[in-house]
């Protein structure tokens, strides 16, 4: 986790591409599918579109932050008549922040994010976070976000980062021992000889890895360099990367080949274990390692952000609507989670509660205009097309109880789906659409698609540890079943900080799912206690500091509004993911169906591909529909996925 934290290297260029810039094209860093200003066309007043057919009947499956953006900006562009339908009984999905504010809202404690915790704002480094072009770095502007740079290991954020591999001696011989590393500046490389080779390995390779791709990002040449850079290494895993021997000279006749990185076996364990920045990348070894490189050349890991909320500096939420009320009611007068506007959570919340410029309204107060505007504790079972083109959407009204469930159907023009695709496998029927309209192969990428579990564990930490604790690190990165631990505060009035215990992925998480919620709390802690007591240079616990009576457990796997975490691919299936991303371009208009969200992405884990592909899915659904686009864009400025 470690080597690549402070790894802010695409963001610091100050490279200009050398040819013309393509119209609408975004700077760099950004994410290299698609290159396009997604930020521009939505900051513009009065939005994306003007519609001209206002009563087009849309339905979106799924009140996550995808879902909530598609809705947002479907009634900014002038469309009245969506349907949002949302399974569990709170919006934001895999935006998960647990608050335990009791009855008082005005004596807000640390939130606990269970999901998505650091966010990328794809600024560089001479901006602000918020001047990032960005829809993550819009809409926290827009919505007044306070933020502030994650405590990640090994930045100068920190007060020091400890690193545990191989039980306290990593190079073999002496007393077991917790590397500490302190970078106050930000310039200090990792202790030991070891980290510091394989630091300089991968900085090697990103560095020249970004400063070509930063040369023609956003020119007429992009598309080829990066059609390139796929075609070289789609195949491939990050662990046959990380072996691959380095390529002593780039050739701009071989523009997509950058070599590997060139490490030992020896390295890569330690690799394995320390990642490129956003997490161990033990968990990811084996997936396709056009994943981590686009993470780490294209923005996604550098000046990471924490959001602390719409809040003011003490904390305190700003005034907003229905903050304090407990709970709200959908358009059929059940009740879900009111807004606590604190952490992560908050976006979604303003996504649907804060008013809407033009509209004269918030998204929330639209929908309840009419009675199946917004439907919670509803679970969509089917979509099926009809002969007259519109898609009826079956759903079960209530379902989380089995007593009252109805199950009820209505019909739409348009659907846009953004739930996660397990749960379309598992929990939909799709019928009546031919292969011209949802071909095989499109459900087939989505069917085999690789989701993967992951587990947070989190606690309460007593104020003293940041405080007033000398010797105990507040970031410590190990090798052990707990892998990584992060302590960090929000603010100095919460009446305690927390600390992240343990954050696995994958096979480290699935190896965790036999305990149970107090097992797994307790073995965590007995086992960060271990760590540091046998540590010579430590031999103090970390278990006073902890509240343990109030430890919280996300399982994402076992989540069944989520079935997941983050949607990955393997080698040679990424033409696959790319696929679903094209859907909308390629078949929306004779099916009626639009694909968003993570899902349909391949970027995993991180919000900003779910905020561009609703965008994507409102772009399109505007041109099948003759609205008229705002800002002089036109779809023919809107490049094309490339699939091979």
């Amino acid at each position: 986790m470690t080597i690549g934290s402070t790894h802010n290297h695409p963001a610091d260029l100050a490279i200009e591409p050398d040819g013309l810039i393509q119209p609408w094209a975004v700077r760099f860093p950004n994410p290299p599918d698609l290159c396009f200003d997604y930020r521009r066309l939505v900051e513009q007043a009065g939005g994306i579109a003007s519609a001209t057919r206002h009563e087009h009947r849309i339905c979106i499956v799924g009140a996550g932050v995808t879902g909530l953006t598609a809705a947002r900006e479907l009634l900014r562009c002038g469309f009245t008549h969506i349907t949002l339908i949302e399974q569990s009984r709170r919006v934001g999905g895999r935006h998960l922040t647990v608050v335990n504010n009791g009855e008082d809202y005005k004596q807000p404690s640390t939130p606990f994010e269970m999901g998505a915790m650091r966010m990328p704002f794809f600024n560089r480094s001479v901006e602000a976070p918020k001047a990032g072009r960005s829809l993550m770095a819009h809409y926290a502007q827009l919505f007044d976000l306070h933020i502030s740079d994650f405590p990640n290991p090994g930045t100068r954020w920190v007060n020091a980062t400890g690193i545990y591999l191989r039980e306290g001696q990593l190079e073999g011989k002496g007393e077991p021992e917790l590397l500490l590393w302190h970078n106050p500046e930000g310039d200090t490389p990792p202790p030991s000889t070891i980290l510091a080779s394989v630091h300089d390995k991968w900085r090697r390779f990103a560095e020249q890895f970004a400063e070509r791709v930063a040369a023609v990002y956003g020119t007429q040449e992009w598309q080829a360099m990066w059609s390139a850079i796929v075609e070289r290494y789609h195949r491939l895993s990050f662990r046959e990367l990380v072996r691959m021997p380095v390529l002593q000279a780039w050739d701009p006749k071989k523009a997509g080949d950058f070599g590997g990185l060139g490490m030992t076996r020896e390295e890569s364990a330690v690799f394995y274990a320390i990642g490129i920045g956003d997490g161990s990348w033990g968990a990811f070894y084996d997936v396709c390692c056009l994943y981590p490189l686009r993470t780490a050349i294209f923005g996604f890991s550098s000046h990471l952000q924490l959001v602390h909320g719409r809040v003011d500096q003490d904390g305190d939420p700003l005034a907003a609507p229905y903050l304090g009320a407990g709970s709200v009611s959908d358009s059929r007068g059940l009740q879900f989670q009111a807004p606590a506007y604190i952490g992560l959570a908050a976006l979604d919340e303003c996504l649907l509660f804060m008013d809407i410029e033009g509209p004269d309204s918030s998204l929330y107060r639209h929908l309840l205009t009419r009675k199946d505007g917004l439907l919670t504790d509803s679970s969509v079972c089917g979509l099926h097309k009809q002969p007259d083109g519109k898609i009826r959407v079956e759903y079960r009204w209530q379902h989380s109880q089995p007593e009252r469930v109805q199950l009820l159907d209505a019909a739409f023009d348009s659907v846009i789906l953004t739930t996660p695709s397990w749960l379309i496998e598992t929990n939909m029927r799709l019928e009546g659409f031919s292969q011209e309209m949802l071909p095989r192969s499109v459900i087939d990428a989505w069917t085999h698609a690789h989701w993967e579990t992951s587990c947070k564990i989190y606690a309460p930490l007593h104020k003293s540890f940041l405080d007033l604790n000398k010797r105990l690190p507040q970031i410590l990165v190990t090798d052990s079943f707990v892998h990584d631990v992060y302590a960090y505060r929000y603010n100095d009035r919460y009446p305690e900080d927390c600390i992240l215990l343990s954050y696995t992925w994958e096979d480290d998480a699935t190896k965790l799912a036999v305990f149970t919620d107090d097992e797994l709390g307790d073995k965590c802690i007995k086992e960060l206690d271990r760590i540091l007591l046998r540590c010579s240079n430590i031999a103090e616990p970390i278990s006073p500091y902890i509240d343990t009576r109030n430890i919280r457990i996300q399982r994402w796997m076992t989540d069944r509004n989520a079935l997941g975490c983050a949607k990955l691919y393997r080698p040679g299936t990424y033409y696959d993911a790319v696929s679903l991303m094209k859907y909308n371009r390629d078949f929306s208009c004779a099916s009626g169906l639009y694909l968003a969200g993570e899902s349909f992405s391949v970027d995993a884990g991180w919000t900003e591909p779910c905020l561009r592909t609703a965008i994507d899915a409102v772009i399109n659904l505007c041109n099948h529909t003759s609205a008229r686009f705002n800002g002089g864009f036109d779809l023919v400025h809107y490049p094309h996925y490339q699939v091979q």
